[in-house]
């Protein structure tokens, strides 16, 4: 048995993970641990750069990290992207390091995920179709381009609650996509965790002819990568097809 810890902020997109889980297969299991979010999150202004800061604060972090271990969690991701690329590219670092060092176990978070899993598909150049205002989304793009990931263009919904993104249907999920996507880009990014994919994925990679990467599918492969797991899922996505299958 596999097990793979989350610390998720929030409930707005949460139930793609059991999801992801029952697509995996019966001998991983994907433990999911909520963190606080910050006071003002349920403000018009919850994507502020600085109480995103805030939500991935060590403190907050610190908070969950006991119930996974206890739960026997062979690594743990912060299942956020917006709450790690905001401090930058040497601040998600360090705030993975930190949330390792406190867990006793491989961390990492969405924002890493994105990145290793661009890399896995061999995706040098990417499009991003964001629900942040345009200005966090802009920090994303940034953060890809510290990991030498080419952002061939970025698109902003300027949604600034995790709530209202966590509404969203497959048709708004689609649209943004196509909005986003570019010729030049070798695949589509979708990040923010509050936002739900997994059930659309095949739907999207078949729309724009290429793979999509999204917050929870990212999230899930990258926990699998820490604990030196490769699955093939082929309803995750294109992602999930690059290693042979794994005998159970």
């Amino acid at each position: 048995m596999t097990a793979l810890g989350f610390l998720y902020p929030g409930h707005s997109g949460e139930d793609d993970y059991p999801r992801i889980e029952q697509l995996l297969g019966s001998d991983i299991r994907v433990d999911l641990v909520h963190t606080d979010i910050c006071e003002d999150a349920h403000r018009e202004d919850a994507h502020r750069v600085d109480a995103l800061r805030e939500m991935g604060s060590p403190r907050r972090l610190a908070a969950g990290v006991e119930e996974l271990r206890l739960s026997g969690a062979d690594a743990v991701v912060w299942a956020c992207t917006s709450g790690s690329f905001v401090h930058g590219w040497e601040g998600a670092q360090e705030q993975v390091r930190a949330l390792a060092r406190s867990a006793g176990l491989p961390a990492s978070s969405t924002s890493f995920a994105f990145v290793h899993a661009a890399k896995e598909i061999g995706a040098r150049r990417v499009a991003v179709g964001a629900t942040y205002p345009d200005d966090v989304a802009r920090l994303f793009a940034d953060f890809l381009g510290a990991a030498g990931v080419e952002v061939t263009g970025v698109v902003s919904s300027g949604i600034v609650t995790a709530a209202e993104v966590g509404t969203w249907t497959e048709a708004e999920v689609l649209a943004l996509a196509r909005s986003a996507d570019r010729p030049d880009a070798e695949a589509v990014l979708l990040p923010g965790t509050a936002l739900h994919t997994v059930a659309h994925i095949p739907a999207l990679e078949k729309e724009l002819g290429k793979p999509v990467l999204t917050a929870n599918q990212v999230t899930v492969w990258e926990g699998l990568r820490l604990a030196d797991r490769r699955v093939n899922a082929p309803e995750l996505g294109a992602l999930f097809t690059r290693e042979p299958v794994v005998q159970v």
